[in-house]
């Protein structure tokens, strides 16, 4: 359905100077949205299957990142911070890679190691240090959740303190964690591909959690999208990433098949 804008991203996958989206250099989380782990995103979204030779590759670079211990390193030099594996194991998993062995290990890595709310925390205080750093990055733990839920591990995992720190910031709302996430404006417009901490992004991933399903705060985040649904029940994309503009599947005012998807699935979830 959407070759047309298949064909625009793969027509990218040389800009960072290399190929699959990557660098020279390897580094495969700049350039965004059309990084190696953007792209990956984005191509999940569009149904590519897993075969394809670019998916494949992709997801080797990004799988050959892993390093022994699960962390991914997602460039030659500079600090490893837990959004790298949250972001890679999800990328990976959206597109079927949740029975690699080395995905396995960034899940168990990103288990074994979280913040002390339950949530992870990349310690780096670009914003400076305060009462609200102190808590775990919203959109970092959002990935995460993301990864297991598609891992299948979205039950009896023991991740119900994670989904209550994203719970928690619905009531709390202003910017938490080192990368000071908020809840305001911007949050709230539909965002479509799911690439950044989001109110369509952020409802998808919790309705897969029972103890967010059956929460009040969920219950309100999942009505005030509700609302963006038109007359038809389509879910209009009111802010996709400016470089993806000009594709069809989250053209910015229109209602899009591929997020009404998306949403059928949260309200799928909502009936369990």
């Amino acid at each position: 359905m959407y070759a047309a804008d298949l064909d625009q991203i793969l027509a990218t996958r040389h800009d960072n100077g290399a190929d699959f989206w990557a660098t020279p250099d390897g580094r495969i989380g700049v350039g965004g949205p059309f990084s190696t782990l953007d792209s990956l995103l984005i191509l999940s979204e569009l149904g590519v299957s897993k075969s394809h030779e670019a998916l494949r590759g992709a997801a080797e670079l990004v799988l050959n990142a892993c390093r022994k211990d699960g962390r991914v390193r997602v460039a030659p030099k500079g600090s490893i911070y837990p959004c790298h594996t949250a972001v890679s194991a999800a990328a990976l998993c959206r597109n079927g890679y949740e029975s690699d062995s080395r995905v396995k290990t960034m899940l168990n890595y990103l288990l074994t190691n979280r913040f002390e709310d339950g949530g992870w925390r990349c310690n780096k205080f670009s914003y400076g240090r305060g009462p609200e750093t102190n808590y775990s990055n919203p959109g970092v733990t959002l990935y995460a959740l993301d990864a297991f839920r598609c891992a299948g591990m979205n039950e009896g995992s023991d991740l119900s303190r994670a989904v209550e720190t994203l719970l928690n910031h619905w009531t709390v709302r202003v910017p938490t964690g080192p990368c000071h996430f908020g809840i305001g404006k911007l949050f709230m417009q539909v965002e479509y591909p799911f690439l950044r901490y989001n109110l369509f992004y952020y409802t998808y991933v919790l309705s897969f959690y029972p103890e967010a399903r059956k929460d009040e705060r969920f219950i309100e985040a999942f009505s005030v999208l509700k609302d963006k649904l038109d007359d038809e029940n389509r879910l209009i994309v009111e802010r996709p990433n400016r470089k993806l503009a000009k594709l069809q599947f989250c053209k910015k005012g229109e209602p899009s098949e591929a997020a009404t998807k998306r949403y059928c699935e949260i309200a799928a979830n909502m009936e369990k």
